[in-house]
Order: structure tokens, then C-alpha cells, then sequence
């Protein structure tokens, strides 16, 4: 199962965040937020399936965020959890730890912004369109 998300990227994006990566329906992004990727996002976790949602729950699930913009794409997996709750209208953010909010979309994932190509980087930084895919098995 997927959910897809369009976005854009922001003069801003410097991914430089160790714990956290995050795609916002915000429209504006301050340099303070170096976990986030892509603004503009046209959906947030609280739209997704309610049937992916439940797959999502299981804490064997694997979860996976890919990221395409600008002929370039990053992907990052972590785990599902039955405490997931997909219910925040602004943001999905994914998480190399444990801690779970309403935002949280997979936990343990195996890096955070800082993980993600640096060309990929630069080209959101730049504006481009993005599309973020969310996949759990």
C-alpha cells in the first residue's frame, strides 16, 4: 500500500537534522527547520487510508518514505507501531527514535534529513516540485 504527497521544496531546505525528517502543508519554512524536506504538501497524515493507516500499526511493518525532485530521489525505511496515530492536518514526520506524537508516520527509520543525498538536497533547496511516497509492507 502507498500514499502519495506533492509538494515543493524551499530555499530553505538544508536538511541538517539528525532525528527527524518531515514533509509540511506549511508554505513557508524557517531556517530553523533543517528536518524538513518539502513544503506545500498537498496532504497530510490525517487524509491517509484509514487501510494503510492499520498496516502502519504493525509493529513489524516496514515503512518507507521515498522522495523524488529534480531527477533525484532518496529513500529512508523504519518501522510501523501500534501507537501511530496519523492524525496531524500539517505535517509527517518520520523519526530515527521511539517517540511517537500525532505527526510521527514511522519510527527507527535509518537515518533523518541529514541521511539524504546532497544533490537531492540541493535541488529542493532550489524550489523544485517534489512527489513523497509513503509505502508499508
Amino acid at each position: 500500500m502507498e500514499e502519495v504527497i506533492h509538494a515543493r521544496g524551499h530555499e530553505n531546505v538544508r536538511a541538517e537534522h539528525t532525528s527527524t525528517v518531515e514533509v509540511t502543508t506549511d508554505d513557508y519554512l524557517t531556517p530553523a527547520g533543517d528536518c524538513i524536506l518539502a513544503v506545500g504538501a498537498d496532504r497530510a497524515p490525517a487524509d491517509f487510508d484509514p487501510e494503510f493507516v492499520e498496516a502502519c500499526r504493525d509493529a513489524s511493518a516496514t515503512i518507507t518514505m521515498t522522495i523524488e525532485a529534480g531527477g533525484h530521489e532518496g529513500r529512508v525505511a523504519g518501522r510501523g507501531d501500534p501507537d501511530l496515530e496519523y492524525t496531524n492536518e500539517r505535517s509527517a514526520v518520520g523519526r530515527t527514535s521511539e517517540y511517537v506524537d500525532d505527526r510521527t508516520v514511522m519510527l527507527e527509520a535509518a537515518f533523518a534529513a541529514e541521511g539524504f543525498d546532497r544533490a537531492l538536497v540541493d535541488a529542493l533547496a532550489d524550489g523544485v516540485e517534489a512527489t513523497v511516497t509513503f509505502t508499508v509492507e
